[in-house]
């Protein structure tokens, strides 16, 4: 039998949802049948969240020191933040922060050691964490950093959209600056080599957005789409990849032009992720490509507004989960089916002399 994947889960804001959209996610029994969870938190704080959902009160949980300990039918949890961290559900708090930085710090050192798998981030609060002296404005630039990679993809996915950032949380007012050709070719090449690795598609389509209305409209609205993207592209079609436009979001996300592309790749945060949401809310993912590590995460924030009340939806925190178990899979799949390829060879045939008929 095949081991199971060991799933870590960071704990988020503690003033938010993440704890009960973690507990309802895991309160499925079958969620055993696929992997080991580790959260990564308070065991005190899941106990608090616990008593708002009564239907979850008899779950049964192992508090470890190690996650080589982990029980794989129980929910396991590590106590990387301490006690005296004030819970207060609903409320933006310096606590708060540090219980997510936390959680995260310690269920990072586990992934990069091998002792997870893959990690599932519940949400934090930016403002807050970045208060705590977090240094990052996300996840996304936190792992990039940590792994030490060159660039990273913020990939937001279902199983029938997948939407990549060009720039990620950077103020409208600098995105046209940051936008160049290099940068939209990198981005290119994370998101052609995470369809394959990570998603099993053999030979992907990907669409490009533009930056100005209409996609400048010939020029008139702005020319990025003649001097940067349309170039980005056509380079990448040289390197083999397949992307096509710039496409005017508007027309192209109305029109459900996104269904028939494996992928999208938005020139800003709000260009990708708006339509994403609008249409993927409560099954979205939020997946990190590009790096040796895998992350996911559900596509909403803290939810400070609901935190306490019992009513928060579990359903992008157990599409994390799914995404996290398939990519670990295709990505063993993939490494295994191009280790070590058979080199092509080239074999010339007996020359033949020509024999000229006469006219």
């Amino acid at each position: 039998m095949a081991q199971k994947i060991r799933l870590g889960f960071t704990s988020g804001d503690s003033n938010g949802i993440g704890y009960e959209v973690i507990i309802k996610a895991l309160a499925d029994a079958r969620m055993f049948d696929m992997c080991v969870p580790i959260i990564y938190g308070s065991s005190r704080a899941f106990g608090l969240y616990r008593k708002s959902i009564p239907e979850t009160e008899q779950l049964n949980t192992n508090v470890i020191n190690n996650a080589a300990d982990a029980h794989s039918k129980r929910i396991n949890i590590i106590n990387c933040v301490p006690d005296s961290l004030l819970i207060e559900p609903g409320q933006p708090t310096e606590a708060g922060a540090k219980s997510a930085i936390l959680s995260l710090d310690a269920a990072f050192k586990d992934l990069k050691e091998g002792l997870v798998d893959a990690i599932i981030t519940a949400p934090l609060n930016k403002h807050t964490v970045a208060a705590a002296g977090f240094g990052y404005t996300g996840h996304t630039e936190y792992l990039i950093d940590k792994c030490e990679a060159k660039g990273g993809l913020m990939f937001l996915c279902t199983n029938e959209m997948k939407v990549g950032l060009v720039t990620n949380h950077e103020p409208i007012s600098k995105v046209a600056s940051l936008i160049n050709q290099d940068l939209i070719i990198s981005k290119l090449h994370l998101m052609n080599d995470s369809l394959k690795r990570d998603f099993a598609v053999v030979c992907p389509k990907i669409a490009v957005m533009g930056l100005n209305p209409h996609s400048g409209d010939g020029g008139s609205k702005g020319n990025e789409e003649i001097k940067v993207i349309a170039p980005a592209i056509e380079q990448a079609n040289k390197e083999g990849i397949l992307a096509f436009g710039p496409y005017s979001p508007d027309g192209f996300f109305g029109t459900n032009m996104q269904y028939k592309f494996d992928a999208v790749l938005a020139m800003y945060h709000d260009q990708g992720m708006i339509p994403f949401k609008v249409l993927a809310f409560d099954s979205g993912v939020n997946f990190t490509a590009g790096l040796p590590i895998i992350r996911t995460s559900p596509d909403h924030g803290t939810g400070y507004d609901i935190a306490g009340k019992g009513i928060a939806n579990p359903a992008s925190l157990m599409s994390s989960i799914y995404m996290a178990i398939d990519i670990c899979n295709n990505r063993k799949l993939y490494d295994e089916i191009n280790a070590n390829p058979l080199e092509i060879q080239h074999f010339e045939g007996p020359k033949r002399e020509k024999t000229i008929l006469p006219d």
